[in-house]
């Protein structure tokens, strides 16, 4: 039978500060990033006063960058605190200073209690003895693209949302588009549901609004047209119809930055000597495309080689 000592998993071992090891940043400052304040610490023999409290502002921010570069720091760590610290990352690497962002977890590997001395100047010094390791960030330019792709997608969600609230309120006025209609939200679908709301109740009129190509004959698509037409609802699908085409001008306008932004990125691929593969077979050229434009080649010259130069 097994001891418990055998079966338990092993604690991974921390490691522990020696005063003697080489300093490998001995330029390094550290800043305990916070929501109203920051807290920061350079090295002890830079300044009389080496911990410092910085504000928000961006004033703050720049003076904080200031008091860094009187101090001779070339360096700087921080821990990834929720998005307060993008600020002070995006200013002091605009200042010229190497930022080392780091995960928070890797400040409690290093054995030691640290309640003698400050958040900062706990990171200060695991940062100048080369203790902290950074995590990846993309260059500004892939920043920027980032952003734009993200709040696309939450755009996405948000129009899906409302698109749900207009299926459920056509369902409770018992107009069930959604038999006839692969999708309610598609061109006859919101041209059908435009009529509704200008006030357009005769089911043959509102049939003769689909697209000849739908599946589903006029009779039919006319039998899900005769619903109780209730006020709450018509109230509902209205707002949800304008929310909705809302979202669809907003991503609309993100497509269209992101293809301003896809060109403005630097160059990885030389076309010359590797050139863009053949599209795969039976794969639309539609499906590359963003805002009318061909994402394909832009997005293939502007990758990373696998080789990591």
């Amino acid at each position: 039978m097994k001891n418990k000592s055998d079966t338990t998993k092993k604690k991974k071992q921390k490691i522990t500060i020696n005063p003697d090891w080489e300093q490998i940043n001995p330029d390094a400052a550290g800043i305990d990033i916070g929501s109203r304040e920051h807290w920061a610490c350079v090295p002890p023999n830079r300044q009389a006063q080496n911990v410092r409290k910085f504000g928000t502002f961006t004033d703050e921010l720049e003076a904080l960058a200031d008091w860094f570069a009187q101090s001779g720091v070339k360096t700087v760590a921080m821990e990834a605190t929720g998005v307060y610290w993008i600020p002070v990352f995006q200013i002091l690497e605009r200042r010229g200073f190497k930022v080392v962002l780091v995960n928070p977890r890797q400040t409690k590997n290093v054995a030691g209690r640290k309640s003698d001395v400050q958040d900062c100047q706990w990171i200060q010094r695991l940062h100048t003895y080369g203790l902290l390791q950074a995590s990846f960030r993309p260059d500004d330019a892939y920043c920027v693209l980032r952003t734009c792709l993200r709040y696309r997608d939450e755009l996405i969600c948000a129009r899906s949302t409302q698109c749900q609230h207009m299926q459920k309120a056509l369902q409770q006025m018992n107009v069930q588009l959604h038999h006839v209609l692969s999708d309610v939200t598609g061109v006859s679908g919101l041209a059908i549901i435009q009529a509704i709301l200008q006030g357009e109740r005769d089911p043959a009129k509102l049939a003769a609004l689909a697209d000849r190509r739908a599946r589903a004959s006029q009779q039919m698509i006319q039998k899900t047209l005769a619903g109780d037409y209730r006020s709450e609802h018509l109230f509902v699908l209205q707002c949800a119809f304008e929310l909705h085409r809302t979202y669809e001008e907003k991503i609309l306008a993100c497509d269209q930055r992101l293809v301003t932004e896809v060109s403005q990125l630097p160059q990885q691929v030389d076309l010359e000597t590797k050139p863009l593969p053949a599209r795969k077979e039976g794969r639309s050229a539609s499906k590359d495309k963003l805002f009318g434009q061909d994402m394909r080649s832009p997005l293939y010259e502007n990758r990373r080689r696998s080789d990591g130069h």
